[in-house]
């Protein structure tokens, strides 16, 4: 194997009614990636009429979640009153900082055809003194993120910085979080910038520095590593990493540097002390126990 290759992380399959997403942080092996600490890879999956996601209202602290869509339409409301669809290329950042609520649902305009839905869900940790900063979101459309092409692989600069680039995206701590096309028998070199990086295959017919991987699977590059990663066919990679932010504690969708705080979150969350989303009427209760990975929802 590689000298560039470290730990290789298998997804644990979630069923979310109707559609799967493969759940590869936090691992069992691996809580983090620099300042990600939940990566889902959603679908693909096709919705029959009539049918879509729906994610009831829950809540976060102490984090931010990235929403970046392959295929498809997402809408975003939460308690902030944002109300906000998604389509692919764009990005969805939602600081939660101090608390937050949202939903994420099939637009009611889309239900009634067929329709297709493939993306990547992302939970970032919030540096410990930015924690309880006031919550917020932003949309920025595919139209604002940064994307060229090098030696015909297609790059897109989601969040962060890389390759002398910056991406709008507001972040709280130095990353890089890239979408890579490659059409077959191109390559690309990945510089160690980061203290921590992987790749995340999401289709077949990738290798890294000559290694095969395998679809779905993520790479944990050791450090001060050049890797050059290429394609036999067709394919598809996220790179993500940057610095590390710290340990943190996680239990369902509470992500804090302090257990006191998470167990404040539950007891807020149990006795209805956040912020509703407007015009929901649903919500997640707490979980009676603490849950696998697989347990917990989006």
């Amino acid at each position: 194997m590689s000298n560039s290759i470290g730990d290789v992380l298998e997804p644990e399959v979630k069923d979310l009614g109707g559609f799967e997403a493969r759940r590869i942080l936090p691992h069992a092996t691996r809580q983090m990636v620099g300042p990600f600490i939940f990566f889902d890879h959603l679908g693909p999956a096709t919705f029959a009429p009539g049918q879509g996601m729906d994610v009831r209202p829950h809540p976060h602290i102490n984090l931010a979640t990235l929403t970046y869509l392959f295929e498809g339409v997402l809408l975003h409301s939460d308690s902030l009153k944002v109300v906000q669809e998604i389509h692919p290329g764009a990005v969805n950042w939602m600081t939660a900082g101090r608390g937050i609520v949202h939903s994420e649902r099939t637009p009611n305009a889309v239900r009634s055809r067929e329709r297709r839905l493939h993306g990547i869900q992302t939970w970032l940790a919030l540096p410990s003194e930015q924690e309880e900063t006031e919550p917020w979101f932003r949309h920025y459309p595919a139209t604002d993120i940064p994307a060229w092409q090098d030696g015909g692989v297609e790059i897109t600069l989601i969040a962060g910085q890389a390759y002398g680039r910056t991406s709008p995206v507001q972040t709280f701590s130095p990353m890089i979080y890239l979408d890579v096309q490659l059409p077959s028998g191109t390559q690309f070199t990945l510089p160690p910038d980061y203290s921590e990086q992987a790749v995340y295959s999401v289709t077949n017919g990738l290798s890294i520095d000559g290694e095969p991987l395998e679809p779905q699977r993520m790479i944990v590059l050791n450090p001060n590593q050049t890797v050059s990663i290429s394609a036999k066919a067709d394919a598809r990679c996220i790179v993500v990493g940057g610095e590390p932010v710290g340990e943190r504690h996680k239990w369902w969708n509470f992500v804090s540097s302090r257990l006191d705080r998470i167990e404040q979150a539950k007891a807020d969350w149990k006795n209805g002390r956040f912020e509703q989303v407007p015009h929901e009427t649903e919500f997640i209760p707490l979980p009676e126990e603490p849950l696998s990975r697989s347990e917990q929802p989006l």
